[in-house]
């Protein structure tokens, strides 16, 4: 759906991005900007900047960059178009009804449309002797015939072209297929099925929408889990499985579980505020997400080593979105699913009220791994008790458990509490030295995804960020650069991209501003330019700056290797010269 440029333009006279921000970060002055922690990733150390004069915003810790609406697109999980109907919103604005319908908005509807298709086709099969092995699966596992269509779980035959076939015959191309992923593309240029002979799960959005597909296999091979890539109307990272069903719970909690069968065997035990990722860990997306349904999270994940250490890491994430966390310490079982099966829902539900929190968890678990009873082993429980206890950050939080360990050591709260706050203080002094350093020396986006070229053509790709920044600034010199250089004269595909479009922006004597250039490119793109505008800020803006920038580009052009010496021609050699002795 394509807005009017002119209801954009009004849309940002009212959402000063400052003001946006804010309502979801602390911000801080630095000079003319504000900077704050990063939303988008877990740090300690603010790496985020807005900036006022381009009403946009890059975090140099993780790239993360834009204008207002690309900020409210990442943080609420939302395209861009429904971003805008959210700044309306907030500022009392109503979109226009009359929008011009464009392919991607295409695109997407018939993706959804065949999602909805696929999982009907899956669920069918199932049904079938095509799907009876699927179907003795799940009865395995105990599922009801009342689970298995409320999850619309189904089976993907054993075939390379089932789905195809009957997709087909719905008047779906295979280009909308392979875009949905419910098809792949082999290096002869044939599409096949991407699921077969697996067991599958659909993933429905809180708006009914079949979004992506799990497929389990029903033996030892690998994967075990199939799971849909990146489609334009689902992203792994901001989804959650069953989210369709938990948001409607009355509890003010969620049970977090590791995969599609725990997260059905609970909700089938009657426990609707159940989820899990979408084969990868927990994200930081996620973790917001989740933080808009429920205060607290339950995290009910395996046992096993792997569990565990995706429990340290959803716990630091919960955190950094104020969700408080508990653990379940299930005894006798891997997880929820075999615990459920072994010991009922009366007995889970009993479980899930003695969940302890991550401190007990950790200092429980400490405790029994060390003897009390001696020197050596009260004196180990201390110093890495204060490690734990160092990692809250609630003051109060703090000095209760301070006040335990001293209680079960014999040593002085006041002794306890001045370790802990000098742990602290040398934890965040390390901690900020480490995210400083890596923001310094770029290693947290050591490779330019977005602009692929500029390690080969680092001088020139560098020459062409500071022309796109300058051009921002100085709209009113276009005609002056034109002069001199074009678009083709770029040397990198991306960087010219965005040469083109400002130059078509202005030229159609439109606002140049990063909203305009929004809808152009990806939200990764997006941030790329809010990179390139940031790390050009603090330069002087002069025409000696852009003069220097323009000729790194026509050395390029007119180097004289020797491989290049009969294609070049001499008039442009000594138009070249010319401008050179201009400058100069």
């Amino acid at each position: 759906m394509a807005i009017p440029r002119s209801f954009i333009q009004q849309l940002l006279l009212h959402c000063d991005i400052e003001d946006i921000v804010s309502s979801y970060a602390v911000l801080k002055r630095e000079g003319r900007n504000r900077k704050c922690l990063c939303p988008f990733h877990s740090e300690k150390t603010p790496s985020m900047v807005v900036y006022q004069d381009t009403q946009s915003f890059y975090c140099f810790g993780c790239g993360a960059g834009g204008d207002v609406i690309t900020f409210i697109m990442k943080i609420e999980n939302l395209e861009y178009v429904e971003a805008v109907r959210f700044l309306a919103r907030r500022v009392g604005m109503e979109v226009p009804d009359e929008v011009d319908h464009d392919r991607s908005a295409f695109l997407k509807s018939r993706i959804l449309e065949i999602n909805r298709e696929t999982a009907r086709f899956y669920h069918r099969v199932l049904k079938t002797p095509l799907g009876q092995n699927g179907l003795h699966y799940l009865r395995q596992r105990q599922l009801s015939d009342k689970t298995i269509t409320r999850y619309g779980l189904g089976f993907a035959p054993d075939g390379w072209d089932s789905l195809k076939k009957h997709l087909r015959q719905k008047g779906f191309t295979y280009e909308e297929m392979y875009a949905a992923n419910v098809v792949a593309r082999g290096k002869n240029g044939n599409y096949y099925d991407f699921f077969r002979n697996r067991v599958m799960f659909p993933v429905i959005d809180v708006r009914g929408n079949v979004i992506a597909f799990g497929g389990r296999v029903l033996d030892d091979s690998k994967p075990k889990y199939l799971n849909t890539s990146d489609t334009p109307v689902f992203k792994k990272s901001r989804n959650l499985f069953s989210l369709n069903f938990a948001k409607n719970t009355q509890k003010d909690y969620f049970i977090l579980a590791e995969g599609y069968m725990d997260v059905i065997a609970v909700n089938a035990a009657g426990f609707e505020n159940v989820v899990a990722t979408l084969g990868t860990s927990l994200t930081s997306e996620q973790a917001r997400l989740i933080s808009k349904y429920a205060k607290e999270v339950v995290i009910a994940y395996d046992s096993d080593g792997a569990g565990q250490a995706a429990t340290h890491r959803a716990i630091n994430l919960f955190s950094e979105v104020g969700l408080a966390t508990k653990i379940l310490k299930m005894e006798g079982a891997k997880d929820p699913d075999e615990y459920i099966k072994k010991f009922g829902p009366l007995r889970f539900e009993r479980l899930l009220e003695s969940a302890g929190n991550i401190v007990e968890f950790e200092l429980n678990k400490l405790k029994a791994s060390c003897n009390l009873e001696e020197t050596d082993g009260k004196l180990d429980y201390i110093r890495r008790s204060v490690g734990i206890l160092s990692s809250i950050k609630n003051r109060l939080e703090r000095e209760v458990y301070a006040g335990i360990v001293a209680k079960e050591t014999g040593v002085s709260q006041t002794s306890l509490i001045s370790q802990i706050n000098a742990a602290i203080r040398k934890n965040q002094k390390k901690e900020e030295q480490r995210e400083w350093n890596e923001i310094q020396t770029n290693k947290k986006v050591a490779t330019d995804r977005v602009n692929a070229e500029k390690i080969r053509f680092l001088r020139q790709a560098l020459a062409e960020e500071g022309i796109i920044a300058f051009l921002f600034r100085n709209p009113d010199y276009l005609e002056y650069i034109l002069s001199k250089i074009g678009a083709e004269d770029f040397v990198t595909t991306f960087n010219k991209r965005v040469f083109s479009q400002m130059v078509e922006k202005i030229t159609e004597n439109q606002e140049i501003s990063l909203s305009m250039l929004t809808p152009f490119f990806s939200e990764e793109e997006n941030g790329k330019i809010s990179q390139i505008l940031a790390k050009n800020s603090g330069e002087r803006q002069t025409k000696k700056l852009v003069d220097d920038y323009i000729d790194v580009l026509l050395e390029h052009k007119y180097s004289l290797k020797a491989k290049d010496l009969e294609q070049i021609d001499l008039d442009e050699i000594e138009k070249f010269r010319q401008l050179k002795r201009g400058h100069s």
